[in-house]
């Protein structure tokens, strides 16, 4: 039973998170300090990992929404030293944190999408 409710639409929680730490390095941008590029890398990247994430929530056969999830993740946990914005302690640590987190749980779910593409049949589109 546990198979069947985790190669549904909308039910996969590693994405669930991912979407979530995407949200949260979106809207901290609001009230953290730092330059306009790091807040700018901060957006741009929180909104590709919301992006990834729910597309990999819609259509959860789709492995590589899960490796495009972990690379959005990546960007914004490396973009501190991209964005030289690491003298900025809230915002950098907020994307190292959201970051990480989105690597690790777009990593987790890598294992259950391609469960679900060798058993659902490929690239079949989810119903």
């Amino acid at each position: 039973m546990l198979e069947v409710f985790a190669m549904k639409k909308w039910t996969r929680w590693q994405d669930w998170v991912g979407v979530a730490a995407g949200v949260l390095a979106v809207i901290s941008t609001s009230w953290l300090a730092g330059t306009t590029s790091s807040m700018t890398l901060m957006l741009v990247f929180g909104l590709l990992m919301v992006i990834t994430g729910v597309w990999s929530l819609m259509m959860p056969r789709l492995v590589s929404m899960e490796w495009a999830l972990t690379i959005a993740s990546a960007l914004l946990f490396v973009s501190p030293w991209m964005g030289s914005f690491t003298d900025f302690a809230g915002s950098a640590w907020m994307s190292w944190i959201c970051g990480g987190v989105g690597v690790v749980f777009g990593l987790l779910a890598l294992s259950p999408a391609i469960q679900m593409r060798h058993t659902t049949g490929g690239s079949r589109l989810a119903h």
